[in-house]
């Protein structure tokens, strides 16, 4: 493949998402060090070692996924990395029908005073993954006069490209 269709492939708006996923794949050290510093949160082994597992996968990770990964570190202190990426920006929380809450990295767009993320979730019901849907139409919800939406969360389930 020559590098001029290499970059067009990445530059579509339909593979914004691989370019991001293949930038984290590879994401070094000193990248994770400036999520961190750009995110206002001390560089920590923990969440060193934490947003390397995020960028290891292409889908959310629970709590649960990180303990059986990352054993040097308790469920507190994992937990607590966890809400301090939320809490700024990092992370965002995607709730499920199981009860058990995942987590999905946040694509540059959020910082602690601005958390939006007003995308798809797509769970796969074979694998059980959750993947974060960028740049799909969302439909348009009208809400009765009275009410003032805060957050929504959209879960759309099937077979992922993997299971399908």
């Amino acid at each position: 493949m020559t590098l001029t269709k290499y970059f067009k492939f990445f530059l579509s708006v339909q593979n914004a998402i691989l370019l991001h996923l293949f930038y984290l794949r590879r994401m070094e050290l000193k990248e994770r060090e400036l999520i961190l510093k750009n995110h206002r949160l001390r560089v920590t082994n923990c969440r060193l070692d934490v947003l390397k597992m995020f960028s290891m996968v292409d889908h959310a990770l629970s709590q649960k996924d990180l303990e059986g990964s990352l054993k040097n570190y308790d469920r507190v202190t994992l937990y607590r990395t966890l809400q301090s990426f939320i809490d700024k920006g990092v992370l965002h929380k995607i709730p499920n029908e199981s009860g058990v809450a995942t987590f999905g990295i946040c694509f540059d767009t959020c910082t602690s005073e601005d958390h939006n993320h007003n995308h798809l979730h797509f769970k796969c019901n074979q694998c059980g993954n959750i993947e974060c849907i960028e740049n799909q139409p969302i439909p348009k919800i009208d809400i009765p006069n009275g009410y003032k939406v805060q957050h929504w969360n959209m879960i759309v389930d099937g077979l992922c490209k993997s299971c399908a």
